[in-house]
């Protein structure tokens, strides 16, 4: 029993954690004092030290025989001293002379007293005897070493607070000198066999070996812990010490293993729920054995957890920093491969685990990477911020990641990486489920009160209705679905960030590279906008258009905004877009025709919501011009570009019927269509025609030639003229997909040109004419005769 007492037990993590205030502050009293209790003894030491050796160099023992002579003026007076002092010496023996004078030989330094300063022989000792000076001097006793104080909890009484304090106990400090002493022997008497030198091959089939030998014990200790991690939840600790791999062999190896194989089983063996800290009411009570031991797993997990993401922080830091440490084990290329695996296994953690522990530092830690240098640590965090977008239902872990962005992007005075706002276009928050969350669906069903019971319901009724509620009340606990409201509030939150964010890039870096993506979540996300900033936002819009410095994409991003604006709440308002009309008019030539065609989807999905959704405040005569210069530029476009702006024609035909005046030759209206003219309004397009129609007619697309008939027929939706319903019923964005040329393939595949016919094959000479065949046979019958190349004879006419 006292064996268990005396063992100093390990302290757990709660109470690490919930130390005392006053225990800390008595730690580092003990501490102080412990350091200036050495201090003192090491300074009094040398003083004593010092004032020995000054005294023994300065002061030489003086002849008790032989005085100093003085001056001839003193001389009577030595001679009287000299007669008191000869009694007593002819009183004495001869050995008791002898033994004096050799004292007063030795009593400069051998009767010293070295804790003192006061020197032996004094200046005037005339009227002195040795026997009593000698007895003068000090004895010096063995001193008592200062004992030192440990400071404890103190005692609360009635008076106050009592200070409470216990003597350290003093270890044998020979006892440990003699312990050093034998350590050094038996290092002295190890010899170290010398080093074998091994060759390349040896070498790495050596380094095979451990290699080999690390992975089965990671992988035993992985599988005990997989097999029952309640039980074996210790030797977590034990696999997280391979993090610190000391072998400079396998070093790197094992590290990234242990990394990834702590990031698996921290996936499988995770709660899905947050653990707390128990309070002092639930640490007093007594549990059951089970609940003792889920408690003792729960803190193992969360304390082995935030010490691997700290493992975890500190490589990424070593690689940034780009220090060498002392052991030496890793070069500083290596921390680059490691620095990688740990940011992927944050990554990992941070999109598997959102509801578990130091989640917020997880987040804290992959944000500024999505802005390094590193372009493969770059895609790695954005890809991992946009798949936890994509998944989270609830909005709370996207919550917390878009604060940390927001801050972040404003810190660094909005200079990041565009990408870093493109991940934003991924949060799950849509019309559709916003009108969700405002429509009163899976409202809380409301109970009847007892008076309602009592007047409407009999006695029997009554109580099966108080069954009914309680089933429902349960029913409702178990499915643990969160409320609309709480969702509503969240993405509420994170929509005002997001804004605040894209609002002040607008207003204070309107030449940032970060343009784009504000205007591309502004499109997006324009519907959820208050109207209260609907007129200042506009206007804001149409003076980036104006000044120039847009390129074409960016430009066509903010007339998509606006009209998204324009086509939710904003319909309240009373703002002509006219320029916005004018400007996409003028945009659609400035499109890129090559492979890089991302422009014309901004443009198929502006086109739908400027007038196909708008159709009652277009007029004709803008229909009439989009028509026209949407089919003069699917002539110069790629394929699927093309089937995209004829399937955006064929819509607005349907849309506006009048438009089909643009299949007849002849004109309808007075004046001259102006195609250069920028202004949809006026350019008279109603006095031409879409001759560019018959001319994709024998485009090389089949699906192309096929919009292109189906148009120059009036586009009808039944007939021969009609398209096929695969087509028909895809809007444009999807064709524009479905039959994008990217991935370099060819949709539909094309046939092939010579296709074979039964019964007949053949032969070369088939192919040519008749007459042609008899020539060749004819010179090829032929002797040819070798005559000699003379080329002098035609040199010396041309000189002639």
């Amino acid at each position: 029993m006292k064996a268990r007492r005396n063992k100093k037990q390990i302290p757990s993590f709660r109470k690490l954690i919930k130390t005392s205030k006053v225990k800390l502050e008595n730690k580092l009293k003990n501490k102080q004092f412990k350091q200036q209790s050495t201090l003192k003894k090491y300074r009094k030491e040398q003083r004593k030290l010092r004032q020995a050796v000054k005294d023994a160099v300065s002061k030489k023992p003086i002849p008790l025989e032989n005085p100093k002579e003085k001056r001839p003026g003193k001389r009577i007076e030595r001679e009287e001293e000299e007669e008191e002092e000869a009694l007593p010496l002819d009183m004495m023996d001869e050995d008791d002379l002898q033994l004096m004078k050799d004292l007063g030989q030795r009593a400069s330094f051998l009767t010293r007293d070295l804790s003192s300063s006061e020197p032996v022989h004094a200046k005037k000792r005339k009227h002195k005897r040795i026997i009593d000076k000698y007895e003068k001097i000090p004895r010096t006793l063995q001193t008592v070493p200062e004992k030192e104080l440990i400071h404890l909890l103190p005692i609360k009484d009635k008076s106050g607070i009592i200070p409470q304090t216990r003597e350290k106990p003093v270890t044998d400090s020979n006892k440990d000198e003699e312990d050093q002493e034998e350590e050094r022997e038996l290092e002295e008497e190890i010899i170290e066999d010398p080093i074998q030198e091994l060759t390349i091959e040896e070498h790495l089939i050596e380094r095979k070996k451990k290699l080999q030998e690390k992975k089965m014990h990671i992988a035993a200790l992985a599988s005990a812990i997989l097999s029952d991690p309640e039980s074996n939840i210790k030797k977590l600790k034990e696999l997280r010490s391979m993090l610190m791999e000391q072998d400079p062999d396998v070093a790197v190896t094992v590290r990234k293993l242990v990394i990834v194989s702590l990031m698996e089983l921290f996936k499988d063996i995770t709660p899905s729920y947050k653990i707390r800290p128990l309070t002092e009411a639930e640490k007093s009570t007594k549990t059951r054995k089970e609940t003792q031991k889920l408690r003792e797993f729960e803190e193992g997990l969360v304390s082995q957890y935030k010490f691997y993401l700290e493992n975890l922080e500190q490589m990424v830091k070593d690689w940034k920093q780009r220090k060498l440490k002392k052991s030496n084990v890793v070069s500083l290329k290596a921390y680059k491969g490691l620095a990688e695996v740990a940011v992927k296994s944050l990554c990992e953690l941070l999109v598997a685990l959102p509801h578990f522990n130091f989640h917020n530092n997880i987040i804290v830690l992959i944000v500024p990477l999505m802005n390094d240098m590193s372009k493969s640590i770059s895609e790695m965090c954005c890809e991992a911020v946009k798949k936890l977008f994509k998944q989270d239902k609830l909005g709370q872990a996207s919550l917390g990641v878009i604060k940390v962005i927001s801050g972040f992007v404003k810190g660094r005075n909005y200079e990041v990486r565009p990408e870093m706002l493109k991940t934003f276009l991924c949060l799950r928050i849509k019309e559709v489920e916003v009108k969700k969350d405002t429509e009163d669906i899976n409202k809380p069903k409301k109970f009847m009160t007892f008076k309602e019971k009592r007047k409407s319901l009999s006695r029997m009724q009554r109580k099966w209705k108080k069954a009914e509620e309680k089933l429902e009340r349960e029913l409702r606990e178990a499915e643990a679905s969160e409320s609309t409201e709480k969702k509503l509030k969240l993405h509420t939150e994170t929509l005002n960030i997001v804004f605040v964010t894209y609002f002040r890039i607008l207003k204070k870096a309107q030449r940032s590279p970060l343009l784009p993506a504000v205007l591309e979540g502004l499109a997006k996300f324009a519907h959820l906008i208050n109207v209260e900033f609907f007129d200042d936002l506009l206007v804001v819009l149409h003076t980036l258009i104006e000044s120039g410095d847009l390129s074409y994409k960016e430009s066509l991003h903010c007339v998509q905004t606006a009209f998204h604006i324009l086509s939710g709440q904003g319909d309240v308002l009373n703002i002509d877009p006219m320029k916005f009309y004018t400007h996409l008019y003028k945009t659609l030539f400035k499109l890129h025709a090559g492979a890089t065609n991302e422009g014309v989807e901004i443009v198929l999905q502006c086109l739908d919501v400027m007038l196909t959704k708008r159709r009652k405040q277009v007029s004709q005569q803008r229909a009439l011009a989009f028509i026209k210069r949407l089919c003069t530029l699917a002539l110069h476009v790629l394929p699927n570009s093309s089937i995209g702006i004829l399937a955006t024609t064929r819509i607005l035909m349907h849309t506006f019927p009048k438009t089909d005046l643009l299949l007849d030759s002849e004109s309808q209206g007075s004046g001259v269509f102006l195609p250069e003219l920028d202004e949809p309004e006026y350019c008279n397009a109603q006095n031409t025609a879409l001759w560019e129609l018959h001319a994709l007619r024998r485009h090389y697309h089949p699906i192309v030639q096929r919009f292109a008939v189906h148009l120059i027929a009036g586009a009808p939706s039944e007939g021969s003229g009609a398209l096929k319903p695969e087509l028909s019923r895809r809007s444009a964005a999807e064709l524009f997909e479905a039959y994008s040329t990217a991935e370099m393939t060819f949709n539909p595949p094309v046939e092939s040109s010579n296709p074979k016919i039964k019964g007949k094959v053949l032969q070369g000479d088939s192919f040519l004419n008749e007459d042609l065949n008899h020539l060749i046979k004819r010179y090829s019958s032929e002797v040819a005769t070798e005559s000699p190349l003379d080329f002098t004879k035609y040199l010396k006419t041309s000189l002639h």
